[in-house]
């Protein structure tokens, strides 16, 4: 058995131990942001972690109506760049805490007075002891190359943080459900695996989702190109109508996240203009419709609420990739090429 797919397991655990750790430190952040009036979000990350940092763009520009910038870091480290930064919240979002990049971004914030917060699951590292406040994923040794377990704790605090901060209770509420949201997924590992003998031998597919499903999407074709070396491309179903579309021919290989609220109408436009145009449709929803019109599908838990459902979805994407990895004989630990640190600059 792969350490990936036994810290896939241990997600529902591992985010309740995750919003003990943290939820003290969430309120005080909160409480110094309303003083403050923080009106401006910057978050740097890279690969995995610039996935979340992207859910939380759309969570935090939905709920609060602040405007959040994803960071290039290198405007700093490569262009000697220095950004006005001392009237925002600064996120740094790495796995490891020692993405030399990120940690530039978190300097020049601090220096300029701005509101430092890293999310990391090392609170020894680097990034953890330059910034004012760390949230610790505190999601145990992560052996696997391949993140997930630090994937969808980095994405859990970042919702609590926005849902504190926007005092919205019935968010906190749907929030509380992740855990057994992710073990009903979990629980249905099995029909998921034997839907990916179907695409044992495929070299190239595209994921899509919109909204706050498209960086899913990302994080989806993500796993699958780096444990299994599968070309996977991630578009957002909106941008999919434009030129990628014309990659579509006979047999073409699509996953495509189609929940229920209010991009459903545009992923059932797209999902009936993919099958006229022969592509191999997996449809991952919980909506009776939507998963009629797949040539295969996987059903996510009802219930789980707008913005829970995307952690269904991530763990949906991280059993397939780990599934297909191990069937084509491949080892999703280590891929080739990989280490579990990268420091880039």
């Amino acid at each position: 058995m792969t350490h990936m797919w036994l810290e896939i397991l241990e997600q529902p655990k591992v985010f309740e131990k995750c919003l003990i750790q943290n939820e003290k430190n969430i309120r005080t952040i909160v409480s110094i942001l309303k003083e403050r009036n923080i009106r401006h979000v910057i978050i740097a990350a890279r690969g995995t972690s610039d996935h979340a940092g992207i859910y939380a763009k759309y969570l935090a520009e939905i709920k609060l109506g602040i405007p959040v910038t994803l960071a290039a870091p290198s405007i700093f480290t490569l262009y000697n760049g220095n950004l006005k930064m001392d009237d925002s919240l600064v996120i740094g979002i790495s796995q490891s805490g020692r993405a030399a990049d990120v940690l530039e971004v978190i300097n020049k914030a601090k220096a300029q007075g701005a509101l430092t917060v890293p999310i990391t699951n090392h609170a020894d590292s680097p990034l953890a002891q330059e910034a004012e406040f760390h949230l610790d994923c505190a999601a145990g040794v992560e052996k696997s190359v391949s993140a997930t377990k630090t994937f969808t704790t980095q994405v859990y605090l970042l919702a609590h943080l926005i849902a504190e901060w926007a005092e919205d209770e019935a968010l906190k509420n749907e929030l509380s459900k992740v855990p057994e949201i992710v073990q009903k997924v979990i629980d249905n590992a099995d029909y998921i695996k034997n839907l990916v003998q179907r695409y044992r031998f495929m070299n190239e597919c595209f994921v899509l989702g919109r909204g706050i499903n498209f960086p899913i999407a990302l994080e989806s074709a993500l796993k699958i190109q780096e444990t299994s070396y599968v070309r996977a491309k991630a578009y957002a179903t909106s941008d999919f109508h434009h030129g990628p579309f014309a990659m579509i021919d006979n047999h073409m290989p699509v996953i495509i996240f189609a929940p229920e609220g209010p991009t459903l109408a545009d992923s059932m436009e797209m999902i009936n203009k993919l099958k006229n145009a022969g592509a191999d449709v997996l449809v991952v929803s919980n909506n009776a419709e939507a998963l009629s019109k797949g040539d295969t599908s996987i059903e996510i838990p009802n219930g789980a609420g707008e913005f829970a459902v995307p952690f269904a979805n991530a763990v949906v994407g991280q059993i397939f990739a780990c599934s297909l990895s191990v069937l084509r004989g491949l080892n999703p630990d280590t891929p080739r090429g990989l280490s579990k640190v990268t420091i880039t600059r």
